[in-house]
């Protein structure tokens, strides 16, 4: 990780003494879009560093939504130093141009082809871990870290090419709208990486449930039991990135004493555990329905308030 942080700074302070050189507004923007990915790497060593603290008397589900918190703060900074600079430099390319050199545009557009090829290296990378991991499934990837890792490594591939498009046509046509554009784009792609990145990690902030087929295994395994008559209710939240509750109510069949009751209890929670191991906080509710169903009849009722 933090080899990737001193690669990704070296690569941000490249572009912006190219794009300066340049007066490049879209190499500015790709320089911009660099500290933007750095910035998003040191919040995520914070996260990582913070999220793995144990549980404690205040924290007593632990600290992985840390993460989540972290990872919002990088959408901010994305959309901020990425996006919203981007769009300055557009919009600042149409209205007054720039003072561009040949010689200047000759490095810029050499320093954004070793950055296509150390960002393509890394995407490659990226997804050979996945092909190796087995990483889809239903569609998508099964590790939230990779999924990140793949995205981010995407955006900075093709935002490099939008620099590289709009760079050569300036130079070859001498019209400046080609690089704005490609400002406005690379805004464009980062506000949009912003805003799903801000939102995951609102829904998760805020108690997002598992994910379904986890809950589906959880739902099938409890009917699947003898013991148990009807599920009532199941709820699941992650906590973390790799970690989540389980609270479900269940009727019983009736018969059992208290004895069986709990035997059965510690029995399904050790299942679910086993079956989703991220299922670190099980909270099992049982009751026996024909008991229950007594204890709420008008007669045992209307005893009660006679005695």
């Amino acid at each position: 990780m933090l080899v990737a942080l001193a690669a990704n700074l070296l690569i941000a302070l490249a572009k912006t003494v190219g794009g300066v050189a340049a007066q490049s507004p879209a190499l500015l923007s790709e320089a911009a879009h660099s500290v933007a990915d750095s910035l998003n790497e040191v919040f995520l060593l914070a996260a990582l560093r913070r999220s793995r603290r144990p549980a404690d008397r205040r924290h007593p589900f632990g600290y992985g939504k840390e993460r989540f918190f972290w990872s919002l703060l990088a959408a901010v900074g994305i959309f901020v130093m990425g996006g919203c600079f981007s769009f300055f430099q557009g919009f600042g390319a149409l209205r007054n141009g720039t003072g561009e050199s040949r010689e200047g545009y000759v490095a810029g557009l050499i320093v954004l082809g070793f950055a296509l090829l150390a960002e393509g290296a890394s995407l490659l990378r990226a997804v050979h871990q996945v092909r190796r991991q087995g990483g889809r499934a239903d569609g998508g990837l099964r590790d939230p870290a990779l999924r990140t890792v793949v995205a981010e490594d995407g955006t900075a591939v093709l935002g490099v090419t939008l620099a590289l498009a709009g760079m050569s046509l300036h130079m070859a046509t001498g019209r400046i709208v080609y690089e704005a554009v490609a400002s406005l784009a690379i805004g464009a792609l980062l506000v949009y990486v912003a805003y799903r990145l801000g939102r995951d990690a609102r829904d998760q902030l805020i108690g997002e449930a598992a994910d379904p087929e986890a809950a589906a295994r959880i739902r099938s395994l409890l009917r699947a039991q003898p013991e148990i008559d009807s599920v009532e209710a199941l709820f699941t939240m992650k906590t973390g990135l790799d970690t989540a509750l389980v609270a479900a109510r269940v009727d019983l069949v009736p018969g059992l004493d208290s004895e069986q009751v709990e035997e059965v209890a510690d029995r399904i929670k050790r299942s679910i555990g086993d079956t989703i191991p991220e299922a670190d906080q099980i909270f099992l509710d049982v009751t026996d329905r024909v008991a229950q169903e007594a204890a709420e009849s008008p007669a045992a009722t209307g005893e009660r308030g006679g005695a």
